[in-house]
């Protein structure tokens, strides 16, 4: 029997979503997990199976992602990242490397991720944002928006506000924080909970446009979370203005992802 390599080394990346089928790995569609795969495969001389610390759709974005693979490949950790760079094509880099204990797991050890969603609320679009945020005209209430957000917080069921996906044992989440906030015609949510149920923040963000309208009061959205019933909440907003911002984990992988951490007001 092979004995499992000896190295168990964690990364730190970012990557534009835009011409992926998201990041796990498919038979027919271009993946970040493939790609990085292909490229960890040539820095370490044998087949790499990476784990990510969570799946993004198409289109979805990370401003941070951590993953993990096993090796005997003896190359120093400081030399990893540009090692991968060099075989990675421009819209996926790697910032950082470290060797992680025997038992870490990029998603399995993961304590509370934050997404943040981009909202370009504006009469005329952007071009140079077309697949880096939701462009949406009719105007938005940022109060109304940032109330629907405040009764996202705590432990909910969240099965309301997520799609037919990936099976969970339970639907159940904590959210730390849901907030959004404005600078002229862009709007920022942001949401960090300790695990996230396919589209989740989509849905949220979805329900938060919908009482920025009128069509749910805000202070309704806990009652309405416990139907479980996905009909009665908000619309899944497009991907291309989703980001994975931050993560956080113990020890060195901890500090590797919480160093240089995107800022709070991120430009794009």
């Amino acid at each position: 029997m092979n004995e499992k390599p000896k190295r168990n080394i964690a990364l730190r990346l970012s990557y534009d979503g835009s011409r992926y089928h998201g990041w796990q790995v498919q038979k027919t569609e271009i993946t970040v997990a493939e790609t990085l795969e292909k490229a960890l495969t040539k820095v370490c001389g044998h087949p790499v199976k990476v784990t990510g610390c969570g799946r993004t759709d198409a289109g979805v974005h990370a401003l941070s992602y951590c993953a993990n693979f096993r090796t005997d490949c003896t190359i120093p950790i400081d030399r990893v990242p540009l090692a991968v760079n060099a075989r990675l094509p421009g819209d996926i880099a790697v910032s950082d490397a470290v060797e992680a204990p025997e038992d870490f797991n990029a998603i399995g050890s993961c304590i509370q991720k934050e997404y943040l969603y981009r909202i370009h609320n504006s009469r005329v679009r952007d071009p140079f944002m077309e697949h880096r945020a939701c462009f949406y005209p009719a105007p938005l209430d940022i109060e109304m928006m940032q109330r629907a957000g405040r009764a996202f917080e705590g432990t909910h069921d969240f099965a309301a506000v997520r799609s037919v996906g990936t099976e969970t044992k339970t639907t159940v989440r904590t959210v730390h924080w849901c907030r959004a906030e404005q600078q002229g015609e862009w709007i920022t949510i942001r949401v960090c909970a300790n695990g996230f149920l396919y589209n989740m923040v989509r849905a949220i963000v979805g329900t938060m446009v919908y009482a920025s309208h009128g069509k749910l009061v805000p202070e309704e959205i806990p009652a309405l979370l416990q139907t479980r019933d996905r009909r009665l909440t908000g619309p899944t907003m497009p991907p291309q203005g989703l980001y994975l911002n931050r993560l956080w984990y113990d020890g060195a992988v901890g500090e590797m992802m919480q160093a240089d951490a995107p800022s709070k007001n991120v430009v794009f």
